[in-house]
This record gives structure tokens, sequence and C-alpha cells, in this order.
């Protein structure tokens, strides 16, 4: 495939459905899982303009940073920390509409107004997390999770 995104207009749904087939494209034989993540970080954050999208792996009682696309971010969250970790000990999905009510926030940017985070489950541990922050308040909804999960779901570790 082409590493240049076919960027769709149009609402939330049909934007991560022009997407999807891109990104199973971008990751289509290629087994590294770096490259894979940076990719997909890459064409979430070109199509949507989030503030910051990336990943967080799982090495020992941290996750610690992996690929992301954005203003530098924390390197290194304990379990149960902030959204990340708390979706990691919960070993689940996390939308935050106004980070500032979060108990324990960890504001890696003043500009994150919103979160979601996304566990990556595989026989039943979490090994990472997908985290994705926005400028907007309330950025994120129950489409964002769906689309979102469907997308880490294809990540082989």
């Amino acid at each position: 495939m082409a590493e240049d995104l076919n960027i769709h207009l149009g609402n939330k749904r049909e934007q991560y459905e022009h997407l999807i087939p891109q990104i199973e494209g971008l990751l289509e034989g290629e087994t590294d899982l770096t490259a894979n993540l940076a990719n997909i970080c890459a064409a979430l954050h070109e199509q949507f303009q989030w503030l910051w999208v990336g990943f967080y792996l799982v090495k020992g009682e941290e996750l610690v940073l992996a690929p992301f696309q954005g203003p530098v971010a924390c390197t290194r969250i304990r379990r149960g920390r902030g959204v990340c970790g708390t979706a990691w000990q919960e070993k689940k999905n996390l939308i935050v509409p106004d980070v500032e009510q979060f108990p324990g926030h960890i504001a890696c940017s003043s500009r994150s107004r919103s979160e979601i985070v996304v566990p990556l489950i595989r026989h039943g541990q979490v090994v990472g997390v997908l985290d994705v922050d926005s400028e907007t308040l309330a950025a994120f909804d129950e489409t964002d999770q769906h689309f979102l999960e469907n997308i880490v779901n294809m990540i082989s570790i």
C-alpha cells in the first residue's frame, strides 16, 4: 500500500469505515510490532487531527511509552494511575469527557481536555493500551470505542 492516506471527510462513523481498510492495508504482511503501532498512530492522528494518539506497552509493573503522534508524553505510568493505568488495572475501556474531573489524571499535556483509552488484551492479560487525547471536551463516544476496539484487535502481539 502507498504511504499516503486517503482522508475522508464526513461523520465520525464514515471516517472510521473509510480508514479501517487503509489501516488493514498498512498492517498486511508486516510483522514488526513497532512499525504497526507507529502506522496506526499516524493514520488515526492524520484522519482525526486529535491532540495525541499513542500506545503504552506493559513492561513489568509499568506502562512504557511506545509509538505515538503528538506532543511529548509521559514515559512511564504505574498500574492504577491516571486514565491509562486505570484502564490497565480494570481491563476495560475508559471514556473521559473531561480529564479535569478524573481522579488522579496525569496531565502529560495541559491542552488535553478529553481522553479515551482502549486496552490491548491478549489471553486475558492487558499487554498495552491505546490512548487518545483531544483538545475538545467530550470528544469521544461509543462510536470511537467501537472502532478503536476493532483497530486494537488487528494488532498481533
